[in-house]
């Protein structure tokens, strides 16, 4: 088995003195992909008459704020969908009781 290793090594056409780091391209903030999950997070804390949809729209806020690419308009986005959500919240669990629903 060692003689296999041996021959293994001798052969091998790799040159690690040839190998060079990995440096990655720098990226402006106007060619990062869109952040769909702080999208979603919008259009969810919009919609204040469903106590889920605002559930789900601060799932979606957590969610793009762990993975928040630029930090200046993520923030924005990502605060503007909390406010809806934690709105919504507001409005559904201590607002005034619709008619045709019961608690």
């Amino acid at each position: 088995m060692s003689h296999n290793n041996n021959s293994t090594s001798a052969n091998d056409p790799r040159q690690p003195s040839a190998a060079k780091p990995y440096v990655a391209q720098p990226v402006s903030p106007e060619d990062l992909p869109v952040d769909y999950s702080g999208f979603i997070a919008v259009v969810f804390g919009v919609m204040f008459r469903y106590k889920l949809s605002s559930w789900l729209a601060i799932i979606f806020c957590a969610q793009s704020l762990a993975n928040m690419k630029n930090v200046e308009n993520d923030l924005k986005q990502i605060s503007m969908a909390m406010m809806f959500a934690i709105m919504g919240l507001v409005t559904n669990y201590f607002g005034p009781a619709r008619p045709g629903t019961r608690s």
